[in-house]
C-alpha cells in the first residue's frame, strides 16, 4: 500500500531528477520552445520539496494537492498549470484515503492525465507531455501493470516524439521545423515516472516495488 510518506518521497525524488536533468530539458526546449523548461521546473519542484518538508500532509491526496498548488503558484509558462493540474486532479480523486494501492492510484492518475489533455487541448501524437503521460499511465493501469513498466513506457513515449511534428504549444508555430527534436515536456514527464518507479523499488525491493 502507498501512504503519504511514499508520495512525499516520490515528489522529492522527482525534484532531484528534475534538478539533475534541468540543463538537458532546457537544451531540448531551446530549438522549439522558450528555452526555460528546465529552469522553470527546477524552481517549481524545489519549491514542492521545500513545502512538503514544512507542512507534511497526512494523506496521499493531500500531498498531491499541495504539490499541485505549489507548482501552479511558482512555475511560469505552461508547465506550472499543466503539472499542477496533473497532481491536483490526481489528489482530488484520491480524496482523504490514508493509503492506496497501485490500482487506485493509477485510476486517479488517469483522471489527472485526462485533465491535462483537456486543459491543453492536446492528444497523443501532438508532440507534448501527453506522449509520455498516456503510455506511462496505460502501463501502470490494469491487472498486469507495474511501476517499472510505466517508467519504460513513458521513456519510450518521450523518445518517440522526435519524428513528430508539433501540433500544440509554442513548438507548433515552427511547423515542420519541429520535426527531429525530442519534446521537453514529454521528457520531463518521463522523469516523473522514473522517480515513481525508483520510489516504489525503494519501498518493496526492485521486484515487488515495480509490481506495485
Amino acid at each position: 500500500m502507498l501512504d503519504a510518506p511514499f508520495f512525499r518521497r516520490w515528489l522529492t525524488a522527482t525534484a532531484a531528477a528534475v534538478d539533475r536533468e534541468a540543463e538537458r530539458l532546457t537544451e531540448l526546449d531551446s530549438p522549439i520552445g522558450d528555452a526555460d523548461h528546465g529552469s522553470n521546473l527546477r524552481r517549481g519542484f524545489r519549491s514542492v520539496a521545500a513545502v512538503l518538508e514544512k507542512e507534511v500532509p497526512d494523506t496521499p491526496g493531500a500531498v498531491l494537492t499541495l504539490a499541485g498548488r505549489q507548482l501552479i503558484s511558482t512555475v511560469g509558462g505552461a508547465s506550472g498549470p499543466l503539472y499542477g493540474t496533473l497532481l491536483r486532479r490526481t489528489g482530488k480523486e484520491l480524496g482523504d484515503t490514508p493509503e492506496v494501492d497501485r490500482a487506485l492510484f493509477a485510476a486517479a492518475l488517469r483522471h489527472g492525465v485526462d485533465a491535462v489533455a483537456a486543459l491543453g487541448g492536446a492528444a497523443p501524437g501532438d508532440k507534448t507531455m501527453l506522449d509520455a503521460l498516456f503510455p506511462g499511465i496505460d502501463a501502470l493501469d490494469g491487472p498486469s501493470g507495474s511501476f517499472g513498466a510505466a517508467r519504460e513506457a513513458a521513456l519510450q513515449g518521450a523518445l518517440a516524439t522526435v519524428p513528430l511534428q508539433a501540433r500544440k504549444g509554442r513548438a507548433s508555430y515552427l511547423g515542420e521545423r519541429s520535426i527531429g527534436h525530442q519534446d521537453p515536456g514529454a521528457t520531463s514527464s518521463a522523469l516523473l515516472f522514473e522517480a515513481l518507479a525508483e520510489t516504489a523499488e525503494g519501498v518493496g525491493g526492485s521486484r515487488e516495488g515495480s509490481r506495485g
